[in-house]
């Protein structure tokens, strides 16, 4: 298909406060030695740092990799990791080989490794953790339904048998579909809120569930050089004002910051590091065979609501430059994100329209989409890029608690929807596959069933990113969905310590920040 590019007309639209930047948070990736990346040496250093929302359990099988990950991955190892620059790395596992025909895996896991409780972590807690997963409804359960079955044949040796080839398989190990729990103690009720893990860290008594968390180092950890920090404290705070506020007080080391804030804490002393692609805003065109609203049916409609917005002006003004306009929704830090395809639509209401009139809706049409608490204060924007071009939205107020169960009903034709940046595998499979929770009408087309197909089932890292980028020129090129913007982060530190993040590895760990001098 040929790519479509039209002048650049400016629309009209309101300015949006920088607060979206914590809201898009809250709407939630080869063998070696395992060394520490952070070169500083276990101190008695202490890092307060904001987060914007609490786990709702510490059981492994209900665990979310959104920013309740930087709680539940200090207390649980993971077999592998994503270091900051997205490569992947050793950890409870020091090796890993896949079999000539990509259906097993041996990992070789680290010896001497204990959990909280001082038993050992050996092949048997690994199996009994990934199958305990696998066979519990919750967000991990999906990440593992192409194991077949796993092998122990010895303390330091775990097999996977798999259905099929998985690509994405390694990356789910460095996530929460990793991690080890202690067998004897995780179907227990106090796993949910205290669980005993191998982890770096112990949760403390001083902690508040649901508001602080505590965490103390275990001196005894295999690899405590790579956690310089003795003690974390976790705050979950939502508001930009209060983390504002409670960073210049010194009662936070780390946070985000909102825009309108940052030069006062940069005249303060503190440093900002901007991560322009935390999370994507995206217009999901999610009824696309039109079986509640016919328009969506046809690619030129689609397309037309593409040429509606002007990203750049809404990251620059609207966003406060705390933001990068693109049409794609794969993080530009990763393999799959192509540059040249966010030209493929320029800002053209009169082309809009003429798209619109050849598809037989020269007088536009009217859409209801549910109004979510993290999208209200973009809806405006939305609305009126919309309207510029025919279309009328309507929004219906939607609690919190049946945000999912909203997108889920087919109610909705169209939504707007914000979610975090993550892996290629992990991005295609949300928002492309027919049992991606953004894909409620299980859209499918045998080209893009195709390409899905051989890049989930490709293992070497190279050959899936050029597939994964096949499958965003697809979706882009025939309007899947009308990304808005990528949502950024600025995040804030005080003198002494470092954030180490280039947006290349999303992962909420506590990895992220080092000391400084």
């Amino acid at each position: 298909m040929t790519r479509i590019r039209f002048n650049d007309p400016r629309p009209r639209f309101r300015t949006l406060p920088a607060a979206i930047t914590a809201a898009a948070l809250l709407a939630l990736t080869a063998c070696g030695g395992g060394e520490a990346e952070n070169p500083s040496s276990p101190g008695n250093t202490t890092l307060s740092l904001s987060i914007q929302g609490a786990p709702s359990s510490l059981d492994p099988a209900q665990l979310y990799d959104g920013q309740a990950a930087f709680i539940w991955s200090s207390l649980y190892d993971t077999l592998l990791y994503t270091d900051n620059k997205g490569a992947l790395k050793p950890n409870a596992a020091k090796s890993w080989k896949y079999s000539a025909d990509g259906l097993a895996l041996t990992l070789n896991l680290r010896a001497g490794m204990k959990f909280s409780s001082g038993a050992p972590v050996d092949s048997a807690a690994v199996k009994a953790t990934l199958e305990r997963t696998m066979s519990t409804p919750g967000p991990q359960q999906p990440h593992l339904t192409t194991v077949k079955s796993i092998e122990t044949p010895d303390d330091g040796t775990v097999v996977i048998h798999f259905k099929r080839r998985d690509g994405s398989f390694l990356t789910n190990l460095t996530m929460g579909a990793g991690v080890i729990a202690d067998p004897a103690t995780v179907a227990r009720k106090s796993t949910q809120l205290d669980p005993v893990g191998s982890g770096p860290y112990v949760l403390d008594k001083a902690t508040v569930n649901g508001s602080t968390y505590v965490l103390k180092r275990r001196d005894d950890y295999w690899n405590a050089k790579a956690y310089p920090f003795r003690t974390l404290t976790l705050k979950v705070m939502v508001d930009p004002t209060a983390q504002f506020n409670a960073l210049q007080a010194g009662q936070l080391a780390a946070g985000s910051s909102a825009p309108e804030y940052s030069a006062r804490l940069k005249a303060a002393g503190f440093k900002m590091t901007l991560i322009k692609a935390n999370a994507t805003a995206n217009l999901i065109l999610a009824d696309r065979a039109g079986s509640v609203l016919k328009p969506l049916a046809d690619t030129r409609v689609r397309q037309a609501i593409n040429m509606a917005f002007d990203r750049k002006k809404i990251a620059d003004q609207l966003l406060k430059g705390v933001a990068l306009p693109s049409v794609q929704v794969f993080n530009p830090q990763g393999p799959a994100y192509d540059a040249a395809l966010d030209r493929t639509y320029t800002h053209d209401t009169a082309a809009a329209k003429k798209l619109l009139a050849e598809a037989g809706y020269p007088n536009g049409f009217s859409v209801t989409m549910p109004s979510f608490v993290f999208t209200k204060i973009m809806e405006p924007t939305v609305s009126q890029a919309l309207g510029d071009i025919g279309i009328k939205a309507t929004w219906t107020p939607v609690p919190p608690q049946n945000n999912l169960s909203a997108v889920a009903s087919k109610k909705y034709p169209m939504f707007l929807f914000v979610d975090g940046v993550n892996t290629p595998s992990r991005e295609a499979a949300n928002n492309f596959s027919p049992a991606g929770v953004l894909n409620p009408f299980h859209s499918t087309d045998p080209e893009l069933t195709k390409l899905m197909e051989q890049a989930e089932a490709e293992l070497d890292p190279v050959k899936a990113a050029a597939l994964y980028k096949k499958v965003n020129e697809f979706v882009v090129e025939n309007a899947w969905d009308a990304p808005v913007s990528f949502l950024g982060n600025n995040w804030t530190t005080k003198k002494g310590v470092d954030y180490l993040g280039d947006g290349s590895n999303q992962f909420s760990t506590v990895r992220l920040f080092g000391v400084s001098s």
